[in-house]
C-alpha cells in the first residue's frame, strides 16, 4: 500500500447519529448543527417493560454517537442506552461514543458511610461493558467520576455559556453582584464563576441530615447585603438546597436573586417550589428536557440555553481527530 493511500484511509467511516428517546429535541438540534441526519431505529417497550432496539440500517465500520440523557426516567433511559450501544456493537460499528448530556448517579461517587454502593462506578462499568469505546458528558457532579471510566472521554462544561449569557444580558443591570455557591462542595466551581464575572463570592454552608434529597442550610459565609445575588449550582433536583439558599440570602439583605445551574432535573414538585421563591430569573441549559407543563409555572422567568452546538462541535472534532481543548483555548 502506497504512503498516500494509507494517509487517506478513513479509520472510522462516516458520522452516524442515534437519538435515545430521552433526548429527542437536543438530538435533533445536534443533528441540525452537524448537518447529519439522525439514523432510524425502533425502540419498543413490551408489556412486561422489556425493551427492544432495532436499527434501520447497517453501521458496519462507522463512527457512531448515541445521544441520551439519564436525568429523567433514569432507569428506562439508562437501560435503553445500554441496549442501543450493544446493538451497535453487534452490528460491527467501528467506534461507539455515548453522548450523555446528563449522567445519572453522579452523586453516588464514594463510600461516605458503611455498607453503601458507589453506583457512579457501576454505571461507568455498564456503559463500557455494553460496548462503548468513548463517552462524552457535561458537568458531572464530581470530578472523580472521570476516573471510573477506563475508556477515553470528553468531560465538558457548559458554565462558560451561562457566564457569557450573564455578561451579555444581565451584567450591566446588576447592582454590586455577588456569586453565591449553593454549598461548600461547589465552592471551587463557584469561584470560577466569580472570577469570570469579576464579582465577590459567598458560600452557603449546609448539612445533609438524612439519606435522602433533603438538606439543611446553616449559614452564609460572605456578605450579600444590598447586593444582587447570582446563586450557582451544577444541578437542581428537588429544589431543596437552592430554595434554602434563596431564603438565606434574602434574610441577609440580598436584592434581586438569580438562579444559574447546568442541569435542570427538577423532579417531583421542584418547579412549583421554585416558582414561589422571590427570584428574578433562572438561567439553565437543555441537558435535561423540562416539560412544557412544568415551564408554565415559571412563565417568563427562565432562559434555557442549548448545549447542542457545544456537543455538536465536540462530536465533529472527535470524528476528525482534532483537539477539543482548542475550543476553550487550552
Amino acid at each position: 500500500m502506497g504512503q498516500d493511500t494509507h494517509h487517506d484511509f478513513k479509520v472510522y467511516g462516516e458520522i452516524k447519529l442515534y437519538a435515545g428517546t430521552g433526548s429527542p429535541e437536543l438530538s435533533q438540534k445536534i443533528s441540525d448543527y452537524l448537518k447529519s441526519p439522525l439514523c432510524g431505529r425502533d425502540v419498543i417497550q413490551f408489556p412486561n417493560e422489556n425493551l427492544f432496539v432495532k436499527l434501520h440500517g447497517s453501521v458496519r465500520g462507522q463512527d457512531v454517537y448515541v445521544i441520551q440523557q439519564t436525568g429523567t426516567n433514569v432507569h428506562r433511559n439508562l437501560m435503553e442506552l445500554l441496549i442501543m450501544i450493544q446493538t451497535l456493537r453487534l452490528d460491527s460499528a467501528a467506534r461507539i461514543t455515548a453522548v450523555l448530556p446528563y449522567l445519572a448517579y453522579g452523586r453516588s461517587d464514594k463510600k461516605d458511610q458503611p455498607r453503601v454502593p458507589i453506583t457512579a462506578r457501576l454505571v461507568a462499568d455498564m456503559i463500557e461493558i455494553a460496548g462503548a469505546d468513548r463517552y462524552m458528558t457535561l458537568d458531572p457532579h464530581a470530578g472523580q467520576i472521570q476516573g471510573f471510566f477506563s475508556i477515553p472521554g470528553d468531560v465538558l462544561t457548559a458554565s462558560h455559556m451561562l457566564i457569557d449569557h450573564i455578561k451579555d444580558k444581565l451584567q450591566d443591570k446588576l447592582k454590586d453582584p455577588v456569586v453565591v455557591a449553593v454549598d461548600l462542595g461547589f465552592a471551587k466551581k463557584g469561584r470560577n464563576y466569580a472570577a469570570d464575572l469579576e464579582t465577590p463570592i459567598a458560600l452557603v454552608e449546609k448539612r445533609r441530615v438524612a439519606n435522602n434529597a433533603e438538606s439543611e442550610a446553616l449559614t452564609l459565609i460572605g456578605d450579600v447585603n444590598n447586593c444582587d445575588v447570582i446563586i450557582v449550582d451544577d444541578e437542581v433536583d428537588t429544589g431543596g438546597s437552592i430554595s434554602e439558599a434563596v431564603h438565606l440570602v434574602k434574610e441577609m439583605g440580598a436584592r434581586d436573586v438569580y438562579l444559574v445551574f447546568i442541569h435542570g432535573v427538577l423532579s417531583r414538585n421542584a418547579v412549583q417550589k421554585i416558582a414561589k421563591l422571590p427570584i428574578k430569573h433562572i438561567i439553565t441549559t437543555d441537558t435535561v428536557p423540562i416539560p412544557e407543563e412544568k415551564l408554565v409555572y415559571l412563565e417568563d422567568r427562565i432562559t434555557i440555553i442549548s448545549v447542542a452546538e457545544l456537543l455538536g462541535e465536540v462530536i465533529r472534532r472527535a470524528h476528525e481527530g482534532r483537539s477539543v481543548g482548542e475550543m476553550f483555548n487550552e
